[in-house]
């Protein structure tokens, strides 16, 4: 037993030989302490540029005692090395995430486990940049991760190129819910024929985008869409009925009064950058996008895919406000409870899962769920999700939602 041990301590002190004192010591005791992040920082292109610890972590913690003085890297950090990609995530929507996540009402409900341990929407809206004084908050909380925002794609301590281009990378947040992309794209054709190249069914030089083939172009990593998060923008339609219903989904969303003039909400829109709010910004994305699709497509068929992606939202926001409009006529007439905290007289989008009523939680599924998976499934390429899981169940929302707004009128 002591012969193996001394054979283990020389191979391991040997492994040390060649790296710098500093590095050394902290692969030395982190071995112990922490031996994944040290497999992954060995496995990484830093390790072998001789990027050490002290680089990013910097170099005041020296022992257990003083944990304290590690400090925990930023996109700052890593854009000393990587500027040209920092400046472009910081110009993207990823960096404005967990702004997005502050503004919500509804995160502040959260229990602590979620909100504080970042296990509920916080676990993905990390990415986004934060002050200083946020940063020192979530360490007084307890929560030790969250700082960063790089390594939610490149993961530590390897922080892969590689891993970041697949697009698993994107799976772990773009799923779920609200926004099933991971699921989308993997059951489109675009993902099935990726998922087959990477298995070595299809030759690797089978054309097959992935995610970030089609939103980071040539590495961009900004990441916007055109039509953004909430598929909601101005200018406003110049068809009249969709006017209307943009009109009244955004009076949902509380970004426009009872007369349409922009509110206080529409300031936390814009710092989120969660919708696009000119024509320019629309088109920039739009034609973006449309220069990407023409790698593979013709401009023709590319530009008819996108049409179809708009008229889906047309066909999807009619629907959607058919449905608030049956609730703010119960407000009107008294019939149902509306929250002080309501602009006068919507119910309220934002309010998720806290909506007081089960007619209100059905608007609250109908526009985060199945409105979101009937556009978003039609510009994936996923006739199923567009059909079934988005259009086909909001038809039965707004169908559930008159047949209770009928009862509460006393007619059912």
């Amino acid at each position: 037993m002591r012969k193996l041990f001394f054979v283990l301590a020389i191979a391991v002190a040997g492994s040390f030989a060649t790296l710098p004192a500093a590095a050394a010591d902290c692969v030395g005791c982190h071995s112990t302490v922490t031996p994944g992040a040290v497999a992954d920082w060995k496995l990484s292109r830093h390790a072998a540029n001789d990027i050490t610890c002290d680089a990013c972590h910097g170099d005041a913690h020296v022992s257990a005692t003083d944990v304290a003085l590690v400090k925990m890297p930023t996109p700052s950090t890593c854009g000393v090395c990587h500027a040209d990609q920092v400046t472009q995530f910081n110009k993207g929507k990823h960096a404005l995430s967990w702004a997005s996540y502050k503004a919500m009402p509804t995160t502040h409900q959260l229990p602590m486990a979620m909100r504080d341990g970042m296990k509920g929407c916080g676990g993905c809206h990390k990415i986004g940049n934060k002050s200083e004084s946020e940063i020192a908050e979530l360490r007084a909380m307890g929560t030790t991760h969250g700082n960063a925002s790089c390594d939610a794609c490149h993961t530590r301590h390897t922080f892969s190129v590689k891993e970041a281009r697949q697009p698993q990378a994107c799976q772990t947040c773009h799923m779920g819910f609200d926004h099933p992309q991971w699921e989308m794209y993997s059951s489109s054709k675009h993902g099935v024929r990726y998922l087959l190249k990477q298995n070595g069914t299809l030759p690797e030089g089978t054309p097959a985008p992935t995610c970030q083939d089609c939103h980071m172009a040539d590495g961009n990593h900004e990441v916007r869409t055109a039509w953004g998060f909430l598929a909601v923008r101005l200018p406003l339609s110049e068809d009249p009925q969709w006017k209307a219903d943009q009109i009244t989904i955004l009076q949902a969303l509380g970004v426009l009064d009872l007369a349409g003039n922009p509110t206080g909400r529409l300031d936390v829109v814009k710092a989120a950058d969660v919708a696009r709010l000119d024509q320019a910004s629309f088109d920039r994305e739009r034609n973006g996008m449309l220069d990407v699709c023409g790698k593979c497509h013709s401009s023709q068929f590319a530009a008819e895919q996108m049409k179809h992606g708009d008229d889906m939202i047309r066909e999807a926001d009619h629907l959607l406000a058919e449905a608030i409009r049956e609730i703010a006529g119960l407000y009107k007439d008294g019939l149902l409870p509306k929250p002080a905290a309501y602009a006068e007289p919507f119910p309220d989008l934002l309010t998720f899962h806290d909506a007081p009523t089960s007619i209100e939680q059905k608007l609250f599924v109908m526009h985060l769920e199945h409105r979101m998976r009937a556009f978003q499934g039609t510009f994936h390429g996923n006739p199923d999700y567009a059909l079934w899981y988005g259009w086909s169940e909001m038809k039965r929302d707004l169908q559930e939602i008159r047949e209770e707004a009928a009862r509460l009128r006393g007619k059912d």
